[in-house]
């Protein structure tokens, strides 16, 4: 194992997703608000549907990394399935955490909240890769934990919860269905 090589990956995909990421919150317009972009993108501005600007760049970036290095780390997809974990669990978080304490947002400290973020499960991810005492973990839970996660990505696009998380702060609708009926 390389520890050099896996920094440099882990470099790589933190500025990937950061970058990707910020590009996504702005691709379900520029796509005419097309509702499979919505899947990837955000199609409003709940907390919910930000949470994509981390987790599809993850998946897209972690598709390319494996082939590259499958060889050199151990529990490659437990990885990085708790890294999406993580990742989600901090924005939500940091955000309900300040907000809860201000009263109100503030887009600087949102931005911020993704960059770090990111930066941490990234971090997280590499000290996970160069620990030399890891036990084979399974790879099938993984994958269908990163499977149930795509699918719930999916499926709270088009059909999310009438909870907080969900909601838009600015339309106060929930989901793909509530901007599309206000075209």
């Amino acid at each position: 194992m390389d520890k050099k090589i896996i920094l440099k990956w882990e470099i790589s995909g933190t500025i990937f997703i950061i970058i990707v990421g910020t590009f996504l919150h702005f691709v379900f317009n520029w796509f005419s608000r097309n509702p499979v972009v919505g899947i990837f993108s955000p199609v409003n501005e709940s907390v919910w549907e930000h949470l994509k600007l981390g987790f599809w760049p993850l998946v897209f970036f972690s598709v390319v990394e494996f082939y590259f290095l499958r060889k050199s780390v151990k529990n490659f997809f437990f990885v990085k399935v708790g890294e999406a974990c993580l990742i989600i669990l901090l924005i939500i978080s940091f955000f309900y955490t300040y907000t809860g304490i201000l009263g109100f947002n503030i887009l600087p400290m949102d931005i911020g909240t993704f960059i770090f973020s990111v930066i941490i499960g990234q971090i997280v991810s590499y000290r996970f890769f160069i620990r030399d005492d890891q036990r084979q973990k399974p790879v099938f839970l993984s994958l269908i934990t990163f499977i149930l996660l795509i699918f719930a990505f999916a499926l709270f696009t088009f059909n999310p919860p009438k909870i907080n998380l969900f909601l838009d702060p600015q339309g106060f609708g929930y989901g793909i269905a509530w901007p599309l009926q206000h075209k």
